[in-house]
């Protein structure tokens, strides 16, 4: 089979390389069109709201940019002013560059398409950090590649196309006059550079700056929507060796600590109460899974899939509003248990994760509590045990221990994907916390309801796929292990003194347009419940987030020192004060009273009421008399959270 030849002398080879990166953009445009119906049910509810030129001119200058990114040198070899690249052996190394780099543009486009729904973003280089400590990904991929065996195909297909539709430039001794030949030729390369410049910077002008994945919003309404724009080797070059965290200065420092500080003192000297606190993180609990928690679903009928969880919520205190920081497992973690929010990166995998931290764990060791942490994976992994450790836990439980616990039957239990099935783990759990002196600080991070979304063998016909989603399943067999865990542990004696909190680490995949909103992708349960009865159960108003764990929790028991927290005490925080932050695509989000806005760290670009308007279709930026205000503490967390980060001032006040 032939491919396709120039024979044009003088202008061959310029011309056969206009055509080839032509139809780069072709295939960057088929790539999208997947990503986009992969993930349609993010997109359907605004895409028809979206300016298609705008779109199209956003669109342009991102593929552009990363089309002459990672073409550069296929742009070197088929440019220079030399006549040796006319030669076959020229043209076979050209070519092969060519394929090379745009075959794994390609693939990484592709595998987003999939990998974004757990993410709510393109990919960036941090995850190559991400899954760094991960032994089993050549087991996850392969499952992840047959489960979507289609878009493998497409991959293959649109490598193929690019192999099959690519065009040679001549194969022959440049045309006479030579002079002529290589003054085109210097020409057409003395063209191409200022435009490829200007291309990868995204303008012309000195007073544009290269433009950033952040830049993708002024295209579209919604920070999610942003993934449209984006494609995924722009958004990995882009943060090749950026620098997380930068001071904003937003303003001087006595003006700051006025408007918001993350130092938290003791309220009063009365004696601390010595409870054990128990904090579960479950995978993937959206609160749109939680029957209770949407009553307006279904005309009152919904009863979502997590039966025990709706039941334990009656005896619980829980609130209005309630998200989480990120979007990611590892976004969770620090969130929950050191109240420390995502912003920009997973806090994880930036260079402040070597800096001094405390948590939960670290405070209440400091009062001679017993810490622990369980996670049913395999040791090490998603650097959840690296991260205990620095945060105050003195063990940590994992698949190792589990598998040497002869009451249970070890790598019988293990899921063949993430870990161990979590209603043994679970169970593991409540019995190695009667083992623990008491009090005790202990933390457990699920895994059952992540991808690639089964259940045990044995208990397939107990758990159908139901309700349009195969994580529904999941959830309930999770929700059915809270419950086996919670029966094991009101039987231990370290029960009735216990303060348990629950949470997801993030939300999942979603089937109400809801929860598919800049706002609704961050909404996850959160619970404290005490079987003393010392929290009275109830739906307060208001708002909780993750990071307000930490500081509740530690108010709540009367901690005598102080400490370091980006959350609230939810026990002393009035409902009108308490708010929650979160970062995607560029865009920080700001959520208090009735109304969320979007800021690009440099201005409000949109407020919504999400109470009234919960698919945020009605931009009121500038009719809310609330909006400076909301601004103004933004802003001061954002500059809290960044000094604190770059001066290793988190650990203490």
């Amino acid at each position: 089979m032939k491919t396709f030849s120039i024979k044009t002398p003088i202008w061959s080879t310029p011309l056969a390389f206009i055509f080839n990166l032509l139809w780069v953009y072709v295939i960057y445009g088929l790539c999208r069109l997947v990503f986009f119906f992969q993930n349609y049910d993010t997109f359907a509810s605004g895409v028809a709201q979206l300016d298609a030129t705008n779109v199209a001119v956003g669109i342009g200058f991102f593929d552009t940019s990363a089309i002459l990114y990672t073409n550069a040198l296929y742009a070197l070899l088929m440019l220079l002013p030399l006549h040796w690249k006319e030669q076959k052996v020229w043209r076979i190394v050209a070519k092969g560059v060519y394929l090379v780099v745009n075959g794994l543009a390609i693939a990484v486009n592709m595998g987003d398409a999939v990998y974004f729904k757990y993410t709510g973003r393109r990919t960036t280089m941090s995850v190559f950090h991400e899954f760094s400590n991960e032994g089993n990904m050549g087991t996850i991929l392969g499952r992840e590649m047959l489960h979507h065996w289609h878009l493998v195909v497409l991959t293959l297909l649109f490598i193929f196309l690019l192999w099959r539709v690519y065009v040679h430039p001549r194969s022959a001794k440049p045309a006479r006059p030579r002079w002529a030949y290589y003054v085109v030729q210097v020409v057409m390369l003395g063209a191409f550079v200022p435009l490829c410049v200007a291309g990868m910077r995204g303008g012309f002008t000195t007073a544009v700056r290269p433009i950033t994945i952040s830049n993708a919003n002024q295209y579209v309404n919604q920070p999610s929507e942003a993934a449209l724009i984006l494609n995924t080797p722009f958004s990995m070059i882009r943060t090749i060796g950026k620098k997380t965290f930068v001071d904003p200065q937003y303003f001087p420092k006595a003006q700051l600590d006025s408007l918001y500080s993350p130092v938290h003192l003791p309220a009063s000297e009365a004696p601390m109460r010595r409870k054990n606190v128990v904090v579960l993180i479950m995978e993937s609990f959206g609160s749109e899974y939680v029957g209770s928690l949407n009553p307006q679903f279904d005309g009152g009928r919904y009863k979502g899939y997590t039966p025990f969880l709706d039941s334990l919520i009656t005896r619980s205190l829980t609130f209005e509003q309630s998200f989480c920081n990120g979007r990611k497992s590892i976004d969770g973690m620090p969130s929950v248990l050191s109240s420390i929010p995502m912003f920009v990166e997973p806090f994880f995998l930036t260079p402040a994760s070597l800096n001094h931290l405390s948590g939960l764990a670290g405070e209440l060791k400091k009062e001679n509590y017993h810490t622990a942490f369980f996670h049913g994976a395999e040791n090490g992994s998603m650097g959840f045990q690296a991260f205990s450790r620095a945060t105050g836990f003195k063990e940590y439980y994992g698949r190792t221990e589990f598998n040497a616990d002869k009451r249970f039957r070890g790598d019988k239990d293990f899921d063949g994907t993430w870990a161990i099935w979590d209603a043994p783990f679970l169970q593991f759990y409540a019995q190695k916390m009667g083992e623990l002196p008491q009090p005790f600080m202990t933390s457990v991070f699920t895994a059952s309801s992540h991808a690639p979304y089964a259940v045990p063998k044995e208990l397939a016909a107990q758990y159908p796929e139901e309700g349009g989603s195969p994580l529904h399943k999941c959830v309930r067999y999770a929700d059915d292990a809270l419950r086996q865990f919670f029966e094991t542990a009101r039987k231990q004696p370290w029960y009735d003194n216990t303060l348990f909190v629950i949470t997801a680490d993030h939300t999942s995949i979603s089937t109400h347009p809801e929860y598919q909103t800049p706002l609704g992708v961050f909404r996850v349960p959160i619970l404290f419940f005490d079987p003393s009865g010392e929290i009275s159960p109830e739906r307060r108003r208001g708002i909780a987030q993750q990071i307000d764990i930490m500081p509740t929790v530690l108010g709540h028991l009367g901690y005598p020192r102080p400490f370091i927290a980006f959350g609230n005490n939810l026990f002393e925080t009035s409902a009108e004060e308490t708010f929650s932050v979160a970062y995607e695509n560029g865009f920080y989000l700001f959520t208090q009273g009735n109304y969320v806005l979007t800021f690009d760290g440099t201005e409000t670009k949109s407020v919504h009421n999400y109470v009234t308007d919960p698919l945020c279709r009605q931009n009121l930026i500038g009719r809310v008399p609330q909006q400076e205000k909301m601004e103004q503490r933004l802003k001061a967390v954002i500059q809290s959270y960044m000094s604190r980060m770059i001066n290793d001032q988190v650990a203490h006040p």
